[in-house]
């Protein structure tokens, strides 16, 4: 069993926490708002023993943590959203510390092949002019980002795919809804519509801990999770 330290505690942290030993981790340290604050808790002493992080923070903490973390020499699995501007950054962090670090938008296993089936249908009606998009997405209400990085995601990659036209997007944040994301393509003749609705956070847990199973091996280099989650594809 390889040793894990979960930064972050909040309801990912604590749905990560009992499913760790099925992917060989045991969570041997909890950091929270109340042990770590202003990374207080990020220290040698802490870590000593720890294989790898899981991060599940707030978007103002996120790099911070991450920047702390790798000068440990800790790979990170980052689940916190909101921070996209900073990769450039982030990405230099891991590098000169000559450590590792995976991050996702999403880590839903069915959210990146939803991703995948989005890009190939953008591939597709690049050169159907008749049809217009969109991108729409509902989580709830106390999602700090919004847009999600998930839709910002699904968009990007429908413009990487070639398409090159308006991309209307619109978010919803409402109740306890833990998420659902549609893509659509609609012309006077016909729509379709592409979706993905999450029932739980538990897809989310399962694929940060199939990161970190991957990571602690690995244990350096920047990844997105899409990129290791199809390696063999």
């Amino acid at each position: 069993m390889h040793k894990l330290a979960l930064v972050g505690y909040g309801k990912m942290g604590k749905m990560i926490d009992p499913l760790g030993a099925e992917y060989g981790l045991e969570t041997a340290l909890r950091l929270d708002e109340y042990n770590n604050e202003n990374g207080c808790g990020l220290t040698a002493e802490n870590f000593q023993g720890i294989d790898i992080a899981i991060e599940f923070s707030t978007p103002s903490t996120v790099v911070d943590n991450i920047r702390r973390l790798v000068k440990l020499g800790v790979p990170v699995v980052v689940g916190t959203t909101g921070w996209a501007e900073h990769l450039d950054k982030v990405g230099k962090l891991v590098e000169d510390a000559g450590c590792g670090l995976v991050w996702s938008p999403n880590f839903s296993i069915g959210v990146n092949v939803f991703a995948r089936l989005v890009s190939e249908a953008a591939r597709l009606m690049a050169a159907e002019p008749a049809y217009g998009a969109w991108a729409w997405e509902i989580h709830h209400s106390t999602k700090k980002d919004a847009p999600s990085g998930t839709l910002h995601m699904l968009v990007e990659q429908m413009k990487a795919a070639g398409y090159a036209r308006a991309i209307d997007a619109a978010s919803s944040r409402a109740g306890a809804h833990p998420g659902t994301h549609e893509i659509g393509f609609d012309s006077s003749a016909d729509t379709i519509t592409l979706r993905h609705s999450a029932r739980s956070r538990e897809g989310f847990a399962r694929g940060a801990l199939k990161a970190a199973q991957w990571l602690v091996k690995k244990r350096t280099g920047f990844y997105e999770f899409r990129d290791i989650l199809f390696l063999d594809v």
